[in-house]
């Protein structure tokens, strides 16, 4: 098992900034692809960003790009999303996700059926 617990989130106003982490622990976090996904209250959860086991490789929903950067440190067994310009749309609760697959044997990043591993999110509001 691997538990993930996610913080960071809290309410801002348009424009402004935050960075999610998540926290891994109960397994070899360095070797998991990671995944931040979201919902808004009546919506399904989508993805916004995901990262391989090793930092190397990223993939960003259309709506994150250029706004969002998502990183992992292995040696902290956590991973970060880093969100800029934040818009009112971006009110969610956020979550993170694992699986050892993803990244690895796994393209499908933005697959929520794909992961293994999922935390209990983190509530990200944007005020205007």
């Amino acid at each position: 098992q691997m538990q993930l617990v996610e913080s960071g989130g809290g309410l801002v106003q348009a424009g402004g900034s935050l960075t999610l982490s998540c926290a891994a622990s109960g397994r070899t976090f360095s070797s998991y692809g990671m995944g931040w996904f979201r919902q808004a209250p009546g919506k399904e959860r989508e993805f916004v960003a995901g990262i391989n086991w090793s930092g190397v490789n990223t993939v960003y929903a259309d709506s994150a790009k250029g706004r969002f950067t998502i990183s992992r440190d292995n040696a902290k067994n956590t991973v970060y999303l880093r969100m800029n310009s934040l818009k009112l749309e971006d009110t969610a609760v956020y979550y993170c996700a694992a699986d050892f697959k993803v990244g690895r044997y796994s393209s499908a990043y933005n697959v929520p059926g794909e992961y293994a591993y999922w935390g209990q999110g983190t509530q990200v509001t944007v005020s205007s």
